[in-house]
């Protein structure tokens, strides 16, 4: 996996604040939570990942360009 630099990070930090609520739309991971869940970013960690809350419990990261998701809420 290619990692993205520090201005594709800061790009997807200021996209997905923590608090934007996310709808899991596909991800392949044995873990991942079904499709149709909701979820709250937390953080973007510095490999571009999205630091997930979601409602099932889970709290399994998405990789942007990998995983299929859409924003639901903007960050309050």
């Amino acid at each position: 996996m290619k990692y993205p630099n520090k201005e594709k990070i800061e790009m997807l930090r200021k996209r997905y604040p923590a608090g934007t609520k996310i709808e899991l739309l596909a991800m392949e991971d044995k873990q991942a939570p079904p499709v149709g869940t909701i979820g709250e970013v937390i953080a973007v960690d510095d490999s571009g990942q999205l630091v997930m809350q979601w409602e099932s419990g889970s709290g399994l990261n998405l990789i942007p360009g990998v995983d299929k998701f859409r924003k639901v809420g903007e960050a309050k």
